[in-house]
Protein backbone atom coordinates (compact mmCIF):
# COMPACT_ATOMS: atom_id res chain seq x y z
CA UNK A 1 0.00 0.00 0.00
CA UNK A 2 2.79 2.14 0.19
CA UNK A 3 3.20 2.83 -3.33
CA UNK A 4 -0.09 4.49 -3.22
CA UNK A 5 1.37 7.27 -0.84
CA UNK A 6 4.60 7.34 -2.26
CA UNK A 7 5.31 7.51 -6.17
CA UNK A 8 6.35 3.77 -6.34
CA UNK A 9 9.09 5.14 -8.88
CA UNK A 10 10.77 6.90 -6.27
CA UNK A 11 10.99 4.34 -3.88
CA UNK A 12 14.27 3.36 -4.55
CA UNK A 13 15.82 6.71 -4.12
CA UNK A 14 13.80 9.24 -1.96
CA UNK A 15 11.66 7.04 0.68
CA UNK A 16 14.15 6.68 3.69
CA UNK A 17 15.43 10.30 3.03
CA UNK A 18 12.35 11.77 3.12
CA UNK A 19 11.25 9.74 6.36
CA UNK A 20 13.89 10.40 8.16
CA UNK A 21 14.60 14.08 7.50
CA UNK A 22 10.33 14.34 8.56
CA UNK A 23 10.81 13.14 11.62
CA UNK A 24 14.06 14.83 12.89
CA UNK A 25 12.48 18.03 11.72
CA UNK A 26 8.90 17.05 14.07
CA UNK A 27 11.70 16.46 17.08
CA UNK A 28 13.60 19.58 16.64
CA UNK A 29 10.35 21.88 16.63
CA UNK A 30 8.20 20.11 19.34
CA UNK A 31 11.98 19.75 21.17
CA UNK A 32 12.82 24.07 21.06
CA UNK A 33 11.67 26.41 23.07
CA UNK A 34 9.39 28.92 20.43
CA UNK A 35 7.00 31.96 21.00
CA UNK A 36 4.65 30.07 18.54
CA UNK A 37 3.85 27.84 21.02
CA UNK A 38 2.66 23.95 20.71
CA UNK A 39 -0.35 24.56 18.96
CA UNK A 40 1.54 27.34 16.52
CA UNK A 41 4.29 24.89 15.91
CA UNK A 42 2.30 22.13 15.01
CA UNK A 43 -0.32 24.00 12.47
CA UNK A 44 3.46 25.02 10.60
CA UNK A 45 4.35 21.09 10.76
CA UNK A 46 0.71 20.35 9.40
CA UNK A 47 1.06 22.80 6.42
CA UNK A 48 4.85 21.84 5.74
CA UNK A 49 3.48 17.93 5.27
CA UNK A 50 0.36 19.53 3.26
CA UNK A 51 3.28 21.08 0.85
CA UNK A 52 5.66 18.14 1.23
CA UNK A 53 2.52 15.72 0.26
CA UNK A 54 1.37 18.26 -2.71
CA UNK A 55 5.04 18.39 -4.11
CA UNK A 56 5.86 15.09 -4.25
CA UNK A 57 3.10 13.82 -5.98
CA UNK A 58 2.94 16.76 -8.83
CA UNK A 59 5.95 18.52 -11.72
CA UNK A 60 3.83 21.29 -12.68
CA UNK A 61 2.71 24.93 -11.41
CA UNK A 62 1.26 23.18 -8.23
CA UNK A 63 4.77 21.56 -7.65
CA UNK A 64 6.34 24.93 -7.19
CA UNK A 65 3.23 26.59 -4.89
CA UNK A 66 3.12 24.00 -2.89
CA UNK A 67 7.11 24.05 -2.46
CA UNK A 68 7.40 27.91 -2.03
CA UNK A 69 4.41 27.52 1.02
CA UNK A 70 6.44 24.94 2.36
CA UNK A 71 9.59 27.09 2.17
CA UNK A 72 7.52 29.78 4.12
CA UNK A 73 6.55 27.23 6.83
CA UNK A 74 10.21 26.66 7.60
CA UNK A 75 11.09 30.41 7.21
CA UNK A 76 8.87 30.83 10.32
CA UNK A 77 10.30 28.10 12.05
CA UNK A 78 13.66 29.08 11.61
CA UNK A 79 12.95 32.70 12.46
CA UNK A 80 10.70 31.24 16.11
CA UNK A 81 12.59 27.69 17.02
CA UNK A 82 16.05 27.95 15.61
CA UNK A 83 18.33 28.58 12.46
CA UNK A 84 18.96 25.11 12.57
CA UNK A 85 15.22 24.31 10.87
CA UNK A 86 16.73 25.73 7.83
CA UNK A 87 18.95 22.58 7.03
CA UNK A 88 15.42 20.75 6.42
CA UNK A 89 15.02 22.79 3.43
CA UNK A 90 17.05 20.39 1.24
CA UNK A 91 13.66 18.42 1.53
CA UNK A 92 11.86 20.91 -0.78
CA UNK A 93 15.27 21.12 -2.70
CA UNK A 94 15.34 17.59 -3.46
CA UNK A 95 11.30 17.69 -4.53
CA UNK A 96 12.14 20.94 -6.56
CA UNK A 97 14.78 18.62 -9.11
CA UNK A 98 12.70 16.00 -10.14
CA UNK A 99 10.27 18.66 -11.73
CA UNK A 100 9.80 18.63 -14.94
CA UNK A 101 9.93 22.57 -15.90
CA UNK A 102 13.42 24.72 -15.20
CA UNK A 103 11.18 27.47 -15.03
CA UNK A 104 9.72 26.22 -11.61
CA UNK A 105 13.75 24.70 -10.76
CA UNK A 106 14.44 28.61 -10.98
CA UNK A 107 11.91 30.19 -9.52
CA UNK A 108 12.06 27.38 -6.68
CA UNK A 109 15.66 28.42 -6.46
CA UNK A 110 15.31 31.68 -5.82
CA UNK A 111 12.56 30.80 -3.22
CA UNK A 112 15.27 29.11 -1.16
CA UNK A 113 17.77 32.39 -1.52
CA UNK A 114 14.42 34.47 -0.11
CA UNK A 115 14.14 31.79 2.49
CA UNK A 116 17.40 31.79 4.03
CA UNK A 117 17.86 36.05 3.74
CA UNK A 118 14.73 36.14 5.31
CA UNK A 119 15.45 34.32 8.15
CA UNK A 120 19.21 35.92 8.37
CA UNK A 121 17.25 39.55 8.20
CA UNK A 122 14.52 39.00 10.87
CA UNK A 123 18.00 37.20 13.02
CA UNK A 124 19.81 40.14 12.81
CA UNK A 125 22.00 39.07 9.61
CA UNK A 126 22.88 35.50 10.85
CA UNK A 127 23.82 34.08 7.90
CA UNK A 128 27.17 36.07 7.78
CA UNK A 129 27.98 35.85 11.61
CA UNK A 130 30.82 33.78 12.30
CA UNK A 131 28.40 31.99 14.50
CA UNK A 132 26.39 30.37 12.17
CA UNK A 133 29.68 29.84 9.58
CA UNK A 134 27.50 26.47 8.21
CA UNK A 135 24.38 28.21 6.86
CA UNK A 136 26.06 29.67 3.98
CA UNK A 137 27.55 26.90 2.46
CA UNK A 138 24.16 24.92 3.43
CA UNK A 139 22.28 27.73 1.48
CA UNK A 140 24.41 27.24 -1.17
CA UNK A 141 24.32 23.58 -1.70
CA UNK A 142 20.48 23.94 -1.31
CA UNK A 143 20.50 26.15 -4.07
CA UNK A 144 22.67 24.06 -6.34
CA UNK A 145 21.26 20.44 -5.05
CA UNK A 146 17.78 20.97 -7.56
CA UNK A 147 20.21 21.03 -10.32
CA UNK A 148 21.84 17.96 -9.86
CA UNK A 149 18.82 16.16 -8.67
CA UNK A 150 17.64 17.56 -12.05
CA UNK A 151 20.28 16.05 -14.08
CA UNK A 152 20.55 12.90 -12.62
CA UNK A 153 16.69 12.14 -13.37
CA UNK A 154 17.18 13.34 -16.84
CA UNK A 155 20.03 11.16 -17.17
CA UNK A 156 18.20 7.95 -15.91
CA UNK A 157 15.05 9.16 -17.91
CA UNK A 158 17.28 9.17 -20.98
CA UNK A 159 19.11 5.43 -20.52
CA UNK A 160 15.51 4.34 -19.91
CA UNK A 161 14.09 5.55 -23.08
CA UNK A 162 17.68 4.38 -24.76
CA UNK A 163 17.35 0.63 -23.65
CA UNK A 164 13.69 0.92 -24.43
CA UNK A 165 14.78 2.28 -28.05
CA UNK A 166 17.48 -0.47 -27.80
CA UNK A 167 14.72 -3.80 -26.94
CA UNK A 168 12.39 -2.43 -29.65
CA UNK A 169 15.34 -2.51 -31.89
CA UNK A 170 16.22 -5.72 -31.07
CA UNK A 171 12.37 -7.13 -31.51
CA UNK A 172 12.07 -5.43 -35.16
CA UNK A 173 15.67 -7.04 -35.90
CA UNK A 174 14.31 -10.57 -34.74
CA UNK A 175 10.94 -10.17 -36.30
CA UNK A 176 13.07 -9.72 -39.46
CA UNK A 177 15.08 -12.74 -38.95
CA UNK A 178 12.39 -14.99 -38.47
CA UNK A 179 10.23 -13.89 -41.64
CA UNK A 180 13.36 -13.70 -43.42
CA UNK A 181 13.84 -17.69 -42.28
CA UNK A 182 10.32 -18.41 -43.21
CA UNK A 183 10.80 -16.77 -46.57
CA UNK A 184 13.78 -18.66 -47.46
CA UNK A 185 13.02 -22.16 -45.55
CA UNK A 186 9.56 -22.21 -45.79
CA UNK A 187 8.53 -19.92 -49.24
CA UNK A 188 9.50 -23.24 -51.58
CA UNK A 189 8.91 -25.90 -49.96
CA UNK A 190 4.58 -24.43 -49.73
CA UNK A 191 4.97 -23.25 -53.07
CA UNK A 192 5.68 -27.03 -54.29
CA UNK A 193 3.10 -27.97 -52.10
CA UNK A 194 0.46 -25.40 -53.66
CA UNK A 195 1.56 -26.65 -56.82
CA UNK A 196 1.18 -30.41 -56.15
CA UNK A 197 -2.56 -29.85 -54.57
CA UNK A 198 -3.44 -28.33 -57.86
CA UNK A 199 -2.28 -30.94 -60.12
CA UNK A 200 -3.70 -33.54 -57.65
CA UNK A 201 -7.00 -31.66 -58.35
CA UNK A 202 -6.51 -32.00 -61.99
CA UNK A 203 -5.74 -35.93 -61.92
CA UNK A 204 -8.34 -37.03 -59.42
CA UNK A 205 -11.12 -37.34 -62.05
CA UNK A 206 -9.06 -38.32 -65.11
CA UNK A 207 -6.03 -40.26 -63.41
CA UNK A 208 -6.92 -41.09 -59.83
CA UNK A 209 -4.01 -43.38 -59.77
CA UNK A 210 -1.99 -40.18 -60.57
CA UNK A 211 -4.04 -37.85 -58.51
CA UNK A 212 -2.76 -40.62 -55.85
CA UNK A 213 0.48 -40.27 -56.24
CA UNK A 214 0.83 -36.27 -56.51
CA UNK A 215 -1.08 -36.59 -52.80
CA UNK A 216 2.03 -39.45 -51.91
CA UNK A 217 4.26 -36.31 -53.06
CA UNK A 218 2.09 -33.66 -50.76
CA UNK A 219 2.49 -36.07 -47.63
CA UNK A 220 6.28 -36.24 -48.05
CA UNK A 221 6.64 -32.55 -48.62
CA UNK A 222 4.56 -31.39 -45.77
CA UNK A 223 6.09 -33.71 -43.56
CA UNK A 224 9.73 -31.10 -44.63
CA UNK A 225 7.78 -28.94 -43.91
CA UNK A 226 6.87 -29.41 -40.34
CA UNK A 227 10.54 -31.03 -39.95
CA UNK A 228 11.71 -27.10 -41.05
CA UNK A 229 9.20 -25.32 -38.70
CA UNK A 230 10.30 -27.52 -35.87
CA UNK A 231 13.85 -26.43 -37.05
CA UNK A 232 13.10 -22.42 -36.98
CA UNK A 233 10.77 -22.75 -33.55
CA UNK A 234 13.88 -24.69 -31.84
CA UNK A 235 15.95 -21.91 -32.54
CA UNK A 236 13.69 -19.91 -30.38
CA UNK A 237 14.00 -19.43 -26.67
CA UNK A 238 11.54 -21.84 -25.13
CA UNK A 239 9.72 -20.05 -21.90
CA UNK A 240 8.39 -22.13 -19.37
CA UNK A 241 4.33 -20.82 -18.34
CA UNK A 242 5.18 -22.66 -14.63
CA UNK A 243 8.37 -20.70 -14.29
CA UNK A 244 7.10 -17.47 -15.71
CA UNK A 245 4.57 -17.72 -13.33
CA UNK A 246 6.96 -18.39 -10.35
CA UNK A 247 9.15 -15.06 -11.49
CA UNK A 248 5.79 -13.54 -11.44
CA UNK A 249 5.10 -14.09 -7.70
CA UNK A 250 9.19 -13.01 -7.50
CA UNK A 251 8.88 -9.84 -9.28
CA UNK A 252 5.18 -8.77 -7.49
CA UNK A 253 6.40 -9.86 -4.23
CA UNK A 254 9.15 -7.10 -4.94
CA UNK A 255 7.23 -4.34 -5.83
CA UNK A 256 5.08 -5.12 -2.96
CA UNK A 257 1.76 -6.42 -4.98
CA UNK A 258 0.40 -9.73 -3.34
CA UNK A 259 -0.09 -12.17 -6.19
CA UNK A 260 -3.00 -15.08 -5.99
CA UNK A 261 -2.44 -17.69 -8.35
CA UNK A 262 -6.07 -19.61 -8.97
CA UNK A 263 -5.66 -22.90 -11.08
CA UNK A 264 -8.88 -24.71 -11.88
CA UNK A 265 -8.46 -28.36 -13.10
CA UNK A 266 -5.23 -29.37 -14.78
CA UNK A 267 -3.61 -27.44 -17.20
CA UNK A 268 -3.39 -28.75 -20.89
CA UNK A 269 -0.84 -29.95 -22.51
CA UNK A 270 0.96 -26.98 -25.45
CA UNK A 271 3.01 -26.79 -27.83
CA UNK A 272 6.57 -25.35 -27.02
CA UNK A 273 5.52 -22.25 -29.21
CA UNK A 274 2.11 -21.80 -27.55
CA UNK A 275 3.33 -21.76 -24.16
CA UNK A 276 6.41 -19.78 -25.22
CA UNK A 277 3.64 -17.14 -26.27
CA UNK A 278 1.57 -17.72 -23.20
CA UNK A 279 4.86 -16.97 -21.16
CA UNK A 280 5.27 -14.50 -22.56
CA UNK A 281 2.14 -12.51 -22.74
CA UNK A 282 1.90 -13.24 -18.94
CA UNK A 283 5.36 -11.58 -18.38
CA UNK A 284 4.37 -8.49 -20.23
CA UNK A 285 1.30 -8.07 -18.49
CA UNK A 286 2.76 -8.14 -15.10
CA UNK A 287 5.50 -6.35 -16.11
CA UNK A 288 2.45 -3.26 -16.83
CA UNK A 289 1.08 -3.75 -13.30
CA UNK A 290 4.70 -3.55 -12.01
CA UNK A 291 5.14 -0.36 -13.91
CA UNK A 292 1.74 1.12 -14.34
CA UNK A 293 -1.30 0.09 -11.89
CA UNK A 294 0.14 1.03 -8.14
CA UNK A 295 -1.89 -2.03 -7.34
CA UNK A 296 -1.75 -4.10 -3.98
CA UNK A 297 -3.06 -7.00 -5.00
CA UNK A 298 -2.76 -9.17 -8.55
CA UNK A 299 -4.90 -12.45 -9.56
CA UNK A 300 -3.62 -15.06 -12.02
CA UNK A 301 -6.39 -17.50 -13.04
CA UNK A 302 -5.75 -20.24 -15.50
CA UNK A 303 -8.10 -23.07 -16.48
CA UNK A 304 -9.73 -24.72 -19.84
CA UNK A 305 -13.38 -23.92 -20.80
CA UNK A 306 -14.60 -24.83 -23.67
CA UNK A 307 -11.57 -26.11 -25.64
CA UNK A 308 -10.01 -22.92 -24.96
CA UNK A 309 -7.18 -22.54 -22.16
CA UNK A 310 -7.98 -19.06 -20.57
CA UNK A 311 -5.49 -17.14 -18.70
CA UNK A 312 -7.12 -13.97 -16.63
CA UNK A 313 -4.80 -11.58 -15.02
CA UNK A 314 -6.99 -8.44 -12.61
CA UNK A 315 -5.33 -6.18 -10.69
CA UNK A 316 -7.12 -3.41 -7.84
CA UNK A 317 -4.54 -0.48 -9.16
CA UNK A 318 -5.81 2.68 -11.07
CA UNK A 319 -7.07 0.81 -13.54
CA UNK A 320 -6.67 1.71 -17.48
CA UNK A 321 -7.18 5.37 -17.56
CA UNK A 322 -3.75 6.35 -16.73
CA UNK A 323 -2.31 3.36 -18.67
CA UNK A 324 0.42 4.44 -21.19
CA UNK A 325 0.14 4.03 -24.86
CA UNK A 326 2.79 1.91 -26.35
CA UNK A 327 2.63 -0.54 -22.41
CA UNK A 328 3.08 -4.12 -24.72
CA UNK A 329 -0.41 -4.77 -25.14
CA UNK A 330 0.19 -4.25 -28.65
CA UNK A 331 2.76 -6.97 -28.21
CA UNK A 332 0.16 -9.25 -26.61
CA UNK A 333 -2.17 -8.67 -28.89
CA UNK A 334 0.21 -10.14 -31.73
CA UNK A 335 0.75 -13.13 -29.78
CA UNK A 336 -2.36 -14.33 -29.70
CA UNK A 337 -3.38 -13.62 -32.98
CA UNK A 338 -0.61 -15.80 -34.28
CA UNK A 339 -1.78 -18.64 -32.02
CA UNK A 340 -5.18 -17.90 -33.30
CA UNK A 341 -6.62 -16.89 -29.77
CA UNK A 342 -7.98 -13.75 -28.81
CA UNK A 343 -6.91 -10.94 -25.97
CA UNK A 344 -9.24 -8.28 -24.15
CA UNK A 345 -8.41 -5.84 -21.28
CA UNK A 346 -11.28 -3.97 -20.14
CA UNK A 347 -11.97 -2.72 -16.25
CA UNK A 348 -12.38 -5.20 -13.30
CA UNK A 349 -14.81 -5.19 -11.31
CA UNK A 350 -13.91 -2.51 -8.28
CA UNK A 351 -11.37 -0.91 -9.57
CA UNK A 352 -8.20 -2.05 -12.01
CA UNK A 353 -7.38 -3.62 -14.79
CA UNK A 354 -8.98 -7.34 -16.01
CA UNK A 355 -6.26 -9.31 -18.88
CA UNK A 356 -8.29 -11.60 -20.49
CA UNK A 357 -6.28 -14.23 -23.04
CA UNK A 358 -7.97 -17.27 -24.81
CA UNK A 359 -5.82 -19.62 -26.62
CA UNK A 360 -8.19 -22.51 -28.78
CA UNK A 361 -6.87 -26.58 -28.20
CA UNK A 362 -6.71 -27.74 -31.24
CA UNK A 363 -4.30 -30.81 -30.01
CA UNK A 364 -4.64 -33.21 -27.19
CA UNK A 365 -0.71 -32.93 -26.49
CA UNK A 366 2.73 -31.05 -27.24
CA UNK A 367 4.38 -32.27 -30.81
CA UNK A 368 6.23 -34.94 -30.21
CA UNK A 369 9.42 -34.37 -32.57
CA UNK A 370 9.87 -37.83 -33.27
CA UNK A 371 6.29 -38.08 -35.74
Amino acid sequence: MIHKLYPRDQIKYYLLLDVFSVVFLFYFVLSAKSALGLLGSLLLLLLFMASFYIALWRRDWLQLAAIVLGLAALAILAVHAGPNILLFGFIFADLLGRSKSKWNIGLGIAAIAIMFLFVSWQRADLLFQREQPILLPIMIVQMMLPIVIYIIVKTRDLQGELDAANKQLIQQEERKRIARDLHDTLGQTLTMIKLKSELAAKWVDKDPRQAKAELQDILATSRIALKQVRELVSDMKFASLAGELEQSRKLLHTAGIELDIVENGKPPLLSSVEETMIALSVREAVTNIVKHSRASQCTIKLETVDRCYCIDITDNGVGLAEQASGNGIASMNERMQALHGTLAVNHAPGGGTAISMKLPLRRQGKENSAS
